[in-house]
């Protein structure tokens, strides 16, 4: 419903308000049909006028969106021939025939590789030497020629290497289809199998996978069973989630040994598991669901390890014998630690890796089985973000781990745990004139309203025309415990070289300084997240980085949401907004049960049938708070299709703040017609919602070249 991602699309209908796109030329906006209706609970009526837009199957509701669409290209014509050649600009960095590192699983070398002009990878194998001839096992390019979105899911090779499992998405609403390939023949199977989350998990008797199907609010609430080829008998149950906080899954451990199955909320977690040659057996209890107990679980030799936050905010490591799982026989490996919160743990033969979060920023610690001894990887910047990789072997020294920065290119690495030597494998390759060097990043700590220190990271050309007064975009999230990790985007330079800073506000609700960051930006703590990106905002204005008519504020979203709160607690502070996929209609969607994720995310936001969290949902929520008042210039996008924030809630609020709001700065809405959540999908498509974004910011800089 509200999770991450920055797009950009745009609404409207047949309006009197006037833009001046220049001294000569009045464009006048859409502006949506009042029809009263009247919401009440807890004996409080609200009124909505644009209640009307929440059904795509209206014809009006298309006029209007695409009136909006139409409104946008005619605001922006002035700035046609720029956003093209910032969409070619941002292209032009991207090397178009590329490959990932490959890595090596069972005895095969995958990886995925790009030919040039293609939107989509081919997905490769070789046998056991890099050397050995390409085996294509899908062309997406193939699958995707005859839709206008195509989303690659998920994929999964069979335990003997000769059977394919793939999904994908065509429409945007992430409702994936699985189906099969036979490796040997080339032959698709006709077995295809509807409504998926997209993962497949394949028992070691290459026969038999596991999936979970979503139910009407597109929640995973089964996971079932299916053998291939079996066409004549109906997919077997497994396992059934009634709970409608919960959400099921399915996964294998590392060792292919186990085939877990559980559900988890924001809060709780409960896991079962077989024995992945034994896809028939009944699923055993790993340890029953507890309010606010999380729990996750790797396995190697005789053991499972658990990493949970049972009396552990900041989670610990356990570990327990394969046929003793109950929490009475955990015993700690890794204690908690106030300060440092336990992410990820990696296991191999001879080392266990450990990935962490402190200050606000992720680092990797190897631990050493025989006599416990301990390091860190060392980076050496003020703001990184590092990820242990893809590892499928036990059997190895060696760790694959990721690195950047907001100045350094995604970087693949090799690091022996023995020599303690790290080998760069693959940078992200910039083309054009681009070095590193000339780039700084830094980190601020800015202090809240009730005394907080909240981080920011920001990146700049070394070269900045001012010292100060730059134009600056300040981007934030602040929800769901995801963290806005510093990290290079090649995109982002056609607005650094034009003389902007670009910073993260690393908010509350996020999990960048540990659990209780998160916990104190939900649920009636929510305003925290809006109030530390205030004060961010100030910090910024104060320190001279830049002017209040140079900052701009963007978020996707929860980060919408965010966009909106701020757009009415303290317009006076930014000359533009984006709020992309903005979650901006809190009240309404969270009271209805049947829009896709609600139910499950009152972990999240409350439940408004409780009167307390009603008040204050209310006192917060953008929709409800627009007011007759000047507001920043704002791009608002979304996508038709948006099966997590649907498209209404955007174009409600537009509707609401062109009919209010008391400026003539620019409202503009983009509604992409062909897309959910995720925006344009391919390898290309998606930055022509990058340009547009970057005209608008840089038309209202003056900066047109």
């Amino acid at each position: 419903m509200k999770i991450h991602y920055i797009l950009f699309f745009l609404p409207g209908l047949i309006g009197l308000q006037s833009c001046k796109n220049d001294k000569n030329m009045q464009i006048e906006p859409p502006k949506a049909e009042k029809i009263k209706r009247v919401l009440s609970v807890h004996g409080h009526d609200r009124i909505d006028y644009y209640y009307w837009l929440n059904d795509r199957d209206n014809p009006k509701v298309i006029e209007y969106l695409n009136a909006e669409n139409k409104y946008l290209e005619e605001v922006l014509q002035p700035q046609k021939e720029f956003r093209e050649k910032l969409y070619n600009e941002i292209v032009g960095r991207i090397k178009q025939t590329d490959m990932t590192v490959p890595y090596k699983s069972n005895g095969f070398w995958y990886f995925q590789r790009f030919d040039e002009g293609q939107e989509y990878p081919l997905i490769c194998r070789k046998k056991d030497k890099l050397e050995n001839p390409e085996e294509i096992m899908l062309n997406v390019n193939i699958l995707a020629k005859d839709f206008k979105f195509f989303d690659m899911g998920h994929t999964s090779v069979s335990p003997e290497n000769n059977l394919l499992a793939y999904s994908f998405d065509t429409v945007g609403n992430r409702k994936y289809i699985i189906r099969f390939k036979d490796m040997s023949s080339g032959n698709f199977f006709p077995d295809e199998i509807g409504n998926t989350m997209g993962n497949i998990v394949w028992a070691n008797d290459n026969k038999t996978v596991f999936y979970t199907i979503k139910d009407e609010a597109l929640r995973g609430y089964k996971v079932m069973k299916h053998v291939i080829g079996n066409r004549g008998n109906k997919d077997v149950e497994v396992y059934h989630e009634p709970d409608a906080l919960f959400s099921a899954f399915v996964y294998k451990t590392k060792s292919k040994q186990y085939i877990l199955v559980g559900s988890a909320s924001t809060t709780s977690t409960e896991l079962q598991y077989i024995k992945a040659d034994e896809p028939d057996s009944k699923f055993k209890l790993f340890h029953p669901r507890e309010k606010n107990h999380e729990y996750w679980i790797n396995h190697y030799g005789d053991s499972f390890y658990i990493s949970t936050n049972q009396n552990a905010k900041n989670f610990r490591l356990m570990t327990c014998g394969t046929d003793n799982t109950s929490k009475e026989n955990w015993v700690e490996l890794i204690p908690h630690r106030d300060d440092v919160m336990l992410i990820n743990v990696e296991l191999f033969k001879n080392y266990m890796v450990v990935q962490e979060r402190k200050n606000g920023l992720t680092q990797i610690r190897i631990i050493d089985w025989k006599d416990r001894s301990e390091h860190y990887l060392n980076f050496g910047e003020a703001a990184y973000t590092t990820d242990i990789g893809t590892n499928p072997d036990f059997e190895t020294d060696l760790l694959r781990f990721s690195y950047t920065s907001m100045t350094t290119p995604l970087s693949i690495y090799d690091y022996n745990m023995k020599s303690r030597k790290k080998t760069l494998l693959k940078q992200e390759e910039v083309l054009g004139k681009f070095n590193s060097e000339d780039y700084k990043t830094e980190r601020l700590y800015v202090t809240a309203s009730d005394g907080v220190k909240v981080p920011v990271s920001l990146v700049y050309r070394k070269d900045l025309k001012k010292k100060r007064g730059n134009p600056l975009l300040l981007y934030g999230y602040g929800s769901y415990g995801i963290s806005m990790d510093p990290s290079f985007v090649s995109a982002r330079l056609s607005l650094l070289n034009r003389g902007f800073i670009f910073a993260i506000a690393h908010i509350r609700g996020g999990e960048e300084m540990g659990r209780a960051w998160y916990e104190d930006g939900k649920f009636l703590k929510k305003k925290n997240t809006f109030t530390d990106y205030i004060a961010c905002a100030e910090y910024l204005l104060e320190q001279k980085y830049t002017t209040k008519d140079q900052l701009y504020g963007m978020g996707g979203s929860a980060g919408g949401l965010l966009i909106g709160a701020v757009a009415n607690m303290r317009p006076d502070l930014f000359h533009g907004l984006v709020a992309a996929v903005p979650f901006v209609d809190v009240v309404t969607t969270m009271l209805d049960e049947s829009i896709p994720l609600t139910v499950g995310e009152f972990e999240e936001w409350g439940n408004p049938k409780d009167k307390e969290y009603y008040d204050y949902m209310l006192s917060y929520s953008p929709y409800d708070n627009v007011k007759a008042m000047d507001y920043p210039n704002l791009l608002v996008t979304t996508g038709l299709y948006d099966s997590q924030v649907p498209y209404w809630e955007p174009a409600k609020w537009v509707a609401k703040l062109r009919d209010m709001k008391t400026d003539d700065k620019l409202l503009l809405f983009y509604i992409n017609m062909d897309t959910g959540h995720g925006g344009a999908s391919g390898r290309f498509e998606k930055y022509k919602e990058y340009a547009l974004e970057y005209t608008f910011l840089l038309m209202l800089e003056g900066i047109e070249e």
